[in-house]
């Protein structure tokens, strides 16, 4: 395999590059050699390339990540964590190889959001301090998109570490998913619910968040089991993005109404309204890193291109979109355009990217120390960096010798 050892990186790169370019055949064959490199563990840096830390996760973790594993997400006086920033931390562990925070993380999460109970309990979305100083659960619903990358990162971790326990925790928090946040919509089929209680509202409608799905994450659930089941999922939630954004931009919540027995369709949230903004940046993201074999990936690409025409003529993504009229509001987080560079990767927009990246890569030295920009920055920078990307099974590729350059626009 040192025949890989000189020439991986580089190679991998160009073939980012070169997929949005003609002869798109030879591409995605070229494409599936390196990838299925990268997910059979044969990872190799340029030989003059020392490994190197993760800047913007060693801050993260200074910032945001107590001894104990807590992500401590809010601010005075409750100084919250989430289930979703718990998830994502141990994600980004992950990407970079870092096993000692990924399973303090776990280990708190399980201990004061699951009740040491994953048999029966999903994590709770809230924890912090309450109005009485008293540190505890402030929330016992469930987030499902935390319940997925939970599940997500320790089915990867269990695969690329040889952690069988991490991989038997995955199957018991995916067996209550599909226990407890599992619903059938009248006339759409089966779906997720963001959370187990809350979000059927009567008569008859049901409130989602397409944001809460990513494509990846789901192919990989379906790859470890009951595959027909996560497969209609999967399907459903392209189909939920396509259907709630016409405009070519997704909003943030949608209500699926029930017009009979086998009948329905999508309205408006009355409560959020039409707006897409924190939540929905997130959609455009995990669409940007789907794979290009993944089937689904072209249309859910095609669903969303309003925010790119959006950027072919404003430099800075807006903080808020109505997803009726287009009409905008706000200045985006850096973390923000962070997101989109996926997103404009794969609608190969050289010029759109180069404005993107350069803002984004501004982070560290802004002033916006916020945790969700921290969380957009480490996703969207680093698939940028190239230390991961998902296969067409979701499976994630990565990069743990170390990251020589960046991606070139």
């Amino acid at each position: 395999m040192k025949i890989f050892s000189t020439s991986f990186v580089y190679l991998q790169k160009l073939v980012l590059k070169l997929r949005y370019l003609s002869s798109r055949r030879y591409i995605l064959f070229v494409y599936t050699i390196f990838t299925t490199l990268l997910s059979s563990g044969n990872v190799y840096a340029l030989s003059d390339c020392d490994p190197t830390s993760w800047p913007l996760w060693e801050s993260f973790k200074t910032q945001f990540i107590e001894s104990s594993g807590r992500v401590i997400a809010g601010s005075y006086p409750q100084f919250q964590s989430f289930s979703e920033g718990q998830a994502y931390a141990m994600t980004f562990a992950l990407i970079n190889n870092d096993p000692k925070t990924f399973d303090a993380i776990w280990q708190w999460t399980l201990k004061n959001l699951m009740k040491n109970d994953i048999a029966s309990t999903l994590p709770a979305w809230t924890w912090g301090k309450n109005e009485n100083g008293k540190w505890q659960v402030l929330d016992e619903n469930s987030a499902t998109d935390a319940d997925l990358w939970l599940a997500y990162t320790l089915l990867e971790a269990g695969r690329l570490w040889g952690r069988k326990d991490f991989i038997a925790n995955a199957n018991s928090i995916l067996a209550l998913i599909e226990k407890k946040s599992l619903v059938t919509l009248p006339g759409f089929g089966k779906i997720l619910l963001p959370g187990p209680y809350g979000f059927y509202i009567q008569p008859n409608q049901w409130k989602l968040n397409p944001s809460y799905f990513p494509i990846p994450v789901l192919r990989r659930l379906a790859l470890n089991s009951n595959k027909s089941l996560w497969t209609e999922i999967t399907n459903n939630t392209a189909k939920m993005i396509a259907l709630t954004s016409p405009n070519g931009y997704v909003p943030d919540w949608i209500i699926y109404q029930s017009l009979s027995p086998i009948t329905g369709k999508f309205v408006s949230d009355q409560g959020k309204g039409d707006v897409g903004s924190y939540d929905a940046i997130r959609v455009y993201m995990w669409a940007g890193m789907t794979s290009p074999q993944d089937p689904l990936a072209f249309s859910v690409m095609k669903s969303l291109n309003g925010m790119q025409k959006y950027l072919s003529s404003n430099d800075i993504p807006p903080e808020n979109i109505n997803t009726v009229n287009g009409e905008t509001s706000g200045i985006g987080l850096i973390g923000f355009s962070s997101a989109l560079l996926p997103y404009l990767s794969s609608e190969n927009q050289k010029s759109q990217l180069r404005v993107q990246a350069s803002r984004a890569q501004s982070v560290l030295s802004s002033n916006q120390i916020l945790y969700y920009n921290y969380v957009l920055s480490l996703f969207g920078l680093g698939w940028y960096e190239g230390r991961y990307s998902f296969s067409s099974n979701g499976q994630i590729n990565l990069n743990w010798s170390g990251i020589c350059t960046k991606k070139t626009s």
